[in-house]
């Protein structure tokens, strides 16, 4: 039986962050599921840096996820003056982690996630992703040089596309595929203790499933 869960964020989406934990909980509760990630390309191509009403506005939305999730926050303003809110290259990043090993990739965009909304690092520089797939486990050459080919750029922009072909509006989205047939978990943020009572019901209902089959 071929079962496996989808999620669908980017990693510079602030409710991303947010759900992070739920993530985590979903992972150590079944690791027999395999979690294949999705790009979702939230501000994809963004030009123009930030200025200070849009960091003010920032920063209020950061310490709503954070109080609504209990994740940890930085300060927009710490951001570099130049720094501009484009989250191509951190979904290409996405892209190129679970093209080299998607059992790590999980664990990679949770350092992106920590490094940009706690750190506050500049996260759209291909140097500091490239650093931190080197600290998931990742071999540095091998990122580095992935990261730029081209097939890296056109499968982000397919992971894009077929995010808008589902017709869900936000992020980040949970979805759970059992021989091609999906179900939805999660769409935007919600706690563990709204989603993994579904995810437990998907489950078990795959075993009475897997048990009829054979």
């Amino acid at each position: 039986m071929s079962q496996r869960l989808i999620y669908v964020m980017d990693p510079m989406c602030s409710w991303c962050w947010g759900f992070a934990p739920v993530i985590d909980a979903i992972v150590a509760t079944y690791p027999q599921l395999p979690l294949h990630l999705v790009a979702g390309g939230l501000r994809a191509n963004h030009g123009a840096p930030l200025d200070e009403h849009t960091r003010a506005v920032l920063a209020e939305h950061w310490q709503a996820v954070a109080q609504d999730s209990g994740q940890p926050v930085g300060d927009p303003q710490d951001l570099p003056a130049t720094f501009v809110y484009n989250t191509e290259p951190v979904c290409r990043a996405l892209v190129v982690a679970r093209e080299l090993d998607a059992a790590k990739a999980w664990g990679y965009v949770r350092s992106v996630q920590q490094a940009f909304y706690v750190e506050t690092k500049e996260v759209t520089h291909a140097a500091v992703l490239t650093q931190l797939a080197e600290t998931a486990g990742y071999a540095l050459a091998g990122f580095s040089e992935l990261f730029d080919q081209p097939a890296m750029h056109e499968a982000t922009v397919a992971d894009v596309r077929w995010v808008a072909d589902l017709g869900m509006a936000g992020l980040p989205i949970l979805l759970a595929e059992r021989e091609g047939q999906l179900a939805l978990l999660a769409n935007g943020y919600q706690s563990s203790e709204q989603v993994l009572p579904l995810l437990a019901r998907w489950v078990a209902a795959g075993e009475k499933f897997a048990q009829v089959t054979t």
